[in-house]
């Protein structure tokens, strides 16, 4: 449900407040230098395993978080925590699970505020009852859809804010090509225009961050061309489109996303032979080199699913992480609903840095989390 009035404008003066390190023309790295020194974690003070905690999002089962987890949390092991469906029985009931993770994260020695996300993308894709009602299908297909683009990122970013997560893994800004393909299926898609998609993504964007939530957009560089059944998270998926229409069509709406002032990207996990046909886009430094490089994106990237089935040819999930790391992947979703899953990743980073992970361009992509982090 949509929260009462009167929490929704004190959410609406929260977010006042937390604009300045959310709006478009300031980037994450501005707004951790306008906040006190000792929100800012030091790398160089961290522990091998800390350091690698701030490149991983955990994940649990039901609706108790583990005493694993909070330990992580406490340790300063974790970037932060992804929630299901599994994880909601209302919205007091997880308002009260973040009110114990912030405590925990309180004693930490990264002081900067977890990273507290989940997909919220509306229509079907919710894991949070309320808005955003509408699905991107629905919104492309209204008489205004720079409205409904606006009202649901508003009501995402007042939803989530209101029980204290500040990241939502929306919007979808693939093109759909054919209906009831992967991502109409779902109704995830805004059209198949790229224009239009492009538009409704800024403007969802924009109202979201405006009430202090992080976007972030995917899955770059566009599962738009899939088929309904290719679907990542249950086997590899090879999308044959040409480089010139990824760019042309697919990654158009990332060009505006990256205007707004985007605060995150998912990579998706198909391989995109016209870029690289050898890895998927997540493990792949080449396609993240055309999201950093060719479109300029600054901000943080952040891998799909670790546990997804088109990674099954790439090792566990220790070997899986330290590849998606060396690819130029900022954040890594360990979304198995398993606190192991994440320690395993955390364990993996910290024995490959220094060895085959560079520990300048490792500190690096952690400097991006956290100044992230640190202007929530």
């Amino acid at each position: 449900m949509t929260p009462p009035l009167s929490r929704r404008g004190a959410l609406i003066a929260g977010a006042a407040a937390l604009a300045g390190g959310l709006g478009p023309a300031a980037g994450a790295a501005e707004a951790a230098r306008r906040l006190p020194e000792s929100t800012r974690p030091r790398l160089s003070a961290l522990s091998p395993l800390q350091r690698a905690g701030q490149r991983v999002i955990h994940s649990y089962p039901g609706l108790t978080p583990p005493a694993s987890l909070m330990t992580a949390i406490e340790q300063g092991h974790t970037a932060g925590v992804i929630f299901f469906g599994e994880n909601v029985q209302n919205l007091t009931q997880i308002e009260g699970v973040i009110r114990s993770m912030e405590k925990a994260r309180a004693s930490s020695p990264v002081k900067a505020p977890l990273l507290l996300m989940t997909d919220q993308e509306g229509g079907m894709i919710r894991r949070l009852p309320g808005e955003p009602v509408k699905s991107a299908k629905d919104v492309g297909a209204s008489s205004d859809p720079h409205y409904w683009a606006d009202f649901t990122g508003s009501g995402a970013g007042l939803n989530l804010a209101g029980v204290g997560m500040n990241v939502n893994l929306a919007p979808v800004l693939d093109v759909y090509r054919t209906a009831g393909d992967f991502t109409d299926q779902y109704e995830r898609s805004y059209s198949k225009s790229a224009a239009a998609v492009a538009s409704c993504g800024a403007d969802f964007i924009t109202a979201q961050q405006r009430e202090g939530v992080a976007a972030t957009a995917k899955h770059f560089p566009g599962l738009g061309p899939a088929t309904a059944s290719q679907n990542t998270d249950l086997r590899s998926v090879t999308i044959t489109t040409s480089a010139s229409t990824l760019r042309s069509v697919d990654e158009a709406p990332y060009r505006d996303a990256i205007a707004a002032g985007v605060k995150l990207v998912m990579l998706s996990w198909a391989i995109y032979t016209g870029l690289d046909s050898a890895r998927p886009a997540g493990l792949s430094p080449t396609v993240v080199g055309e999201l950093r490089n060719r479109l300029g994106f600054k901000g943080v990237t952040v891998t799909d699913a670790l546990e997804a089935g088109a990674l099954s040819s790439y090792g566990s999930t220790s070997q899986r992480a330290v590849k998606a790391a060396a690819a130029g992947m900022d954040l890594l979703l360990c979304s198995a609903r398993s606190v192991s899953q994440g320690d395993e990743a955390v364990a993996a980073l910290a024995d490959a840095l220094g060895d085959s992970l560079d520990p300048t361009a490792f500190d690096a992509a952690a400097a991006r989390v956290n100044a992230l982090r640190a202007g929530l």
